[in-house]
């Protein structure tokens, strides 16, 4: 266990670099916006004395390196600026949006997990007979479905057609109303979840063939163990760590594709906010959001290094 500690120490040691890395990314991007902050600020008509006064007032004049410093140092206190489109500092709109999108986009997570553990597993089970055949063919057409897509798909069919499930209006707050926020969840997180479910179907499918040949499993059936208990013990434990190293990849791609199916079934989440801030020129909020979003991928990917850790022993002793 103090292996296991020691691995979790380094993870947590590398966070600061990793977070100082993105946020100076992105601040260098925003830095090329050709948007310029004072008019944004005062306005197409304010005069250009009045726009150089706001840039000296608020260090834009300043050199890149001393700017960074201090959008750093505003950071560290938990300032990212100011949304004037609303008069609402960046980092209340983005603690209004985040747990939407991240609420979003582990649901769609959860999804996927479920649905390609248990195609993967059956279609494993019963290699290249016609479960296993069926299945393929899902896997693949699933994985070639764009999110968007189906997203637009599902309105025209759930919504407007059948009138099933929202697409769009206002989204219930969990604790007064769970049926109707899953509702509201529900079709763009199936959308999210669809061509995940095609990758991680074939991955397990893989990880768990692979792991059925081994000599062991030959040698615990031939000594008499039920095949179901092998299986359930040993197996399934040891393939799953390449999906576990898939699926961290994989929650990058869901926080992104998250992003782009709010804004088509109007989710107040971080996509929308973003949008609004490209539409309207709010560097600001552009730059929030992004950081953001890149740091939420960052720590995610350490909590899926962690379950690849405890899923196998092996790697506690690097």
């Amino acid at each position: 266990m103090s292996n296991l500690l020691r691995l979790v120490a380094r993870r947590l040691l590398q966070l600061p670099v990793m977070i100082l890395g993105i946020t100076l990314l992105v601040f260098l991007v925003m830095s090329f916006s050709p948007v310029d902050p004072a008019i944004i600020a005062l306005g197409e008509s304010s005069s250009l004395e009045a726009r150089e006064s706001y840039r000296e007032a608020n260090g834009l004049n300043d050199p890149f390196l001393v700017q960074f410093l201090h959008y750093l140092g505003g950071l560290v206190q938990g300032d990212l600026g100011t949304y004037t489109a609303r008069q609402l500092p960046v980092g209340d709109a983005v603690a209004q949006a985040l747990p939407i999108t991240l609420a979003l986009t582990f649901i769609g997570l959860a999804i996927a997990v479920v649905l390609a553990f248990a195609f993967g597993v059956v279609a494993a089970l019963y290699r290249d007979r016609w479960p296993d055949q069926v299945i393929r063919v899902v896997s693949v057409v699933s994985l070639g479905t764009p999110s968007f897509w189906l997203a637009v798909l599902f309105i025209q069919l759930f919504t407007l057609q059948l009138d099933l499930l929202p697409g769009s209006g206002p989204l219930p707050a969990l604790d007064e109303d769970p049926a109707g926020y899953l509702a509201r969840m529900a079709l763009p997180a199936v959308a999210l979840a669809v061509p995940v479910v095609g990758q991680m179907t074939r991955v397990i499918r893989t990880s768990m063939v692979e792991e059925l040949d081994k000599d062991y499993v030959r040698t615990a059936i031939g000594a008499g163990l039920p095949r179901s208990v092998v299986v359930g013990r040993n197996v399934l434990r040891n393939a799953l760590i390449t999906p576990i190293t898939v699926l961290g990849l994989r929650v990058g791609y869901l926080i992104g594709g998250a992003v782009v199916i709010e804004v088509i079934f109007a989710l107040p989440g971080m996509g929308t906010l973003i949008l609004e801030g490209i539409t309207s020129n709010q560097a600001n909020l552009v730059q929030g959001v992004t950081l953001t979003v890149a740091l939420a991928f960052v720590l995610i990917n350490i909590v899926v290094d962690l379950l690849y850790v405890l899923v196998n022993p092996r790697i506690r002793t690097v």
